[in-house]
C-alpha cells in the first residue's frame, strides 16, 4: 500500500490529466443513450470527480486549492457546453461534481494521516 502511495505521488500531475481527459472526453461525447451500467448518473459523477482530486489531495502541491477550485469550474463548463454537443447539462450533476471533489479530498486525508501514523 505505501507503494501505491508513493507511486501516486510521485505521478499525480500525469494521473490528474488523465482523468481530466477521460472525464471531458466521456462528458462531451456525443451518446444516443446512456450505458447500462450500476448506479445513477450522479453517483458516476461523484465517483469520477472524487478519482479525479484524489491524487492532487494526497500530493498536496501549493496550489491544490487552487487546481481544486479549476475542477468546479471546468465541471460547470462542461455543464454549459454538453447541450451543445447532444448531451444534456444539469445543474445537479455539478454538484455530485464538486461532492466528489470534496469527498476525494476527505479519502485522501484519511489514507494520509492513517499512512504517516503507521509508518
Amino acid at each position: 500500500m505505501t507503494s501505491l502511495i508513493k507511486l501516486v505521488q510521485k505521478y499525480w500531475a500525469a494521473l490528474t490529466l488523465a482523468i481530466l481527459f477521460t472525464i471531458t472526453f466521456l462528458s462531451l461525447t456525443p451518446i444516443t443513450e446512456l450505458p447500462d451500467v450500476p448506479g445513477t448518473d450522479k453517483t458516476h459523477h461523484f465517483i469520477a470527480y472524487a478519482a479525479l482530486m484524489f491524487p492532487v489531495a494526497l500530493r498536496k502541491p501549493k496550489h491544490w486549492l487552487f487546481i481544486g477550485l479549476l475542477f468546479v469550474g471546468w465541471s460547470g463548463m462542461i455543464e454549459l457546453v454538453q447541450p451543445y454537443v447532444n448531451r444534456y447539462g444539469e445543474w445537479l450533476d455539478l454538484a455530485a461534481n464538486t461532492g466528489g471533489l470534496i469527498c476525494g479530498y476527505v479519502l485522501a486525508g484519511i489514507i494520509t494521516s492513517f499512512h504517516f501514523t503507521k509508518s
